[in-house]
């Protein structure tokens, strides 16, 4: 049995990380139930901080909480895929069409790097930090197009999909191609191409569910 951690936050953070590294792995299968006794065993804690992270997981669309069956890995079918996507590509497209001219030169730079540490990531193949990073490349822009109400909601949607996002970016090569997508768009940016920028972000968002939808079936766990 594992030794209790001392810090709460530690500890619920070391379990979030392994829930969703099983999930993403397929370790545990979509369907598949989660038990909080087990887990309180062997962490060798009290049930409180895996409730905690069941709620976050939730959230995140890693898990489902069912009354009287108890906690499950989140099922997504085809469907749901592309219409996650497609939402995320129009809200997110607009956004980027709202930021072209309002994005300063210390917003482009900073764009710039992000996407350089990103590059970086991806060479390394560090997924994790790799992930962090590529969204706070999307909430710059997104934040940039100074509507509230837009940014409410691409928030809650892409908390909700975070598994599907991140299994996206897991895929073999999908990094490296995030990269150079971001590329493209920073560029567009920089012409103010208010058109392009759209168009190019967009495209990354369809890409993302394209790659996910041929490589993966995380409605069954296959």
């Amino acid at each position: 049995m594992k030794k209790p951690l001392e810090k709460h936050l530690t500890l619920r953070e070391k379990i979030l990380e392994n829930i969703r590294d099983a999930i993403v792995s397929g370790e545990l299968k979509a369907g598949s139930h989660i038990s909080e006794p087990e887990l309180a065993e062997r962490y060798g804690i009290s049930r409180t901080p895996i409730r905690e992270a069941f709620r976050q997981l939730e959230s995140e669309g890693y898990l489902t909480v069912i009354p009287r069956r108890g906690v499950i890995v989140s099922e997504f079918s085809p469907k749901d895929i592309e219409e996650f996507y497609a939402i995320k590509s129009i809200m997110e497209g607009y956004a980027a069409r709202r930021a072209c001219e309002k994005l300063s030169e210390k917003d482009l730079g900073r764009l710039q790097s992000i996407n350089n540490k990103l590059a970086e990531l991806a060479r390394a193949g560090d997924i994790k930090h790799f992930f962090k990073i590529h969204s706070d490349f999307h909430e710059l822009f997104i934040k940039a197009a100074d509507n509230e109400k837009l940014h409410e909601l691409i928030a809650g949607l892409v908390t909700k999909f975070q598994r599907l996002r991140f299994t996206s970016l897991s895929l073999p090569g999908r990094m490296e191609v995030s990269v150079q997508e971001h590329e493209k768009i920073i560029d567009a940016f920089r012409k103010k191409d208010a058109d392009l920028a759209e168009k190019l972000v967009r495209q990354n968002a369809e890409y993302g569910g394209q790659v996910l939808m041929c490589n993966t079936a995380p409605a069954n766990g296959n």
